[in-house]
């Protein structure tokens, strides 16, 4: 489809004609004398002497003419790239129907903690979340996914998108602390469920990954989760975290062990009883097959279909016209072709 984007600027096409209409021109010497003091000829035969000096008006030269063409080609030239002729593609998207699922991860400094062990090696809480988060993407095709971290602080990594190689890049490059020191859990779910209540009822799903600790916020988790259900949102949480009462963490390159990073798995399982969700170890292997079950019980979103156009600039036909037609104007002004005379053109 054909369209100009700046189509008001064919105002610009009879400006030419304007300034011809309202221009006053200098007077000539011939008109300024027959302006002044008026003399009667007295002779005779003024019949013959008006015959005798009667001319024809001169034709205008075909080479006038033709740079006349020449000019108004340009300014109509230069008015249309002006205008930015583009032509439109259309381009149709189809989506299938999903699920809108919205990831909150801690990303706190407690994450930092080693008290888990893959193959005999010390593994952090967030390498833990990764890797059950990071499958749980991988099998979610069709589905709408955001991501949202919190620290002291909560913020939006990614909004909801059907690209799950980007999300889960974006979550693999999340380091504890990023966020701040702190835990605002309340302010995450609070983040999450604004995200979630513009899309369709019934296939809204926010999945926390925490510890369960909310040390940072403004909101409270279980009021969060109030208003999670209230919405319709159903969360459901995967507990991250040992039961250990002392629990090592590297802090400035040393190893210590520290008895204030519990794992709150109570506050866990109320948030997503609160909301109708469900609660899960993240040690679980079964709790990933659980959460994809439970899920998909739920109502999916309806297909979508979009059609969008994305513009092909031709502003450089007319321009290109244009440049033309000023090149010949060049070489050929008033219809002359100009020539080199004396160190110069003429």
């Amino acid at each position: 489809m054909f369209e100009f984007h700046w189509p008001w600027m064919a105002l610009l096409l009879v400006l030419p004609f304007l300034i011809r209409l309202f221009w006053h021109r200098p007077k000539s010497e011939e008109q300024a004398l027959t302006e002044g003091n008026q003399t009667t000829l007295l002779h005779p035969s003024l019949a013959h002497l008006q015959e005798a000096f009667q001319t024809r008006r001169p034709r205008t030269p075909v080479s006038a003419l033709l740079y006349r063409i020449l000019l108004s080609l340009l300014w109509i030239s230069l008015v249309l790239a002006l205008m930015r002729p583009q032509w439109l593609e259309p381009y149709t998207e189809n989506r299938t129907a999903g699920y809108d699922l919205m990831l909150a991860v801690d990303a706190s400094h407690s994450m930092d903690a080693l008290d888990f062990t893959v193959k005999g090696k010390q593994v952090s809480r967030m390498q833990v979340v990764k890797g059950v988060v990071g499958k749980f993407i991988d099998g979610r095709q069709g589905d709408r996914i955001g991501l949202v971290i919190f620290g002291s602080q909560a913020y939006v990594l990614s909004p909801l998108s059907f690209d799950r190689r980007a999300v889960s890049s974006l979550l693999n490059e999340v380091i504890p602390t990023i966020a701040g020191n702190g835990t605002a859990m309340g302010d995450a779910l609070g983040l999450g469920v604004k995200k979630l209540r513009d899309r369709p009822e019934g296939s809204r799903v926010l999945l926390l990954i925490a510890d369960g600790e909310n040390t940072a916020g403004t909101i409270p988790p279980l009021k969060a989760a109030q208003l999670a259900a209230r919405e319709g949102i159903r969360i459901y949480s995967i507990g991250v975290g040992s039961d250990r009462e002392e629990v090592p963490i590297m802090e400035n390159g040393r190893l210590i062990y520290r008895s204030d990073l519990g794992f709150n798995e109570e506050v866990m399982r109320q948030i997503a009883e609160t909301s109708g969700g469900a609660y899960f170890r993240g040690t679980d292997t079964a709790a990933l097959e659980k959460i994809y079950q439970r899920i998909d019980e739920l109502e999916k979103t309806e297909a979508e279909s979009r059609t969008i156009f994305i513009p092909q600039p031709l502003y450089h036909w007319p321009l290109g016209i244009g440049l033309i037609c000023l090149l010949v104007m060049g070489l050929f002004p008033e219809g002359r072709k100009r020539t080199l005379k004396g160190g110069g053109y003429a």
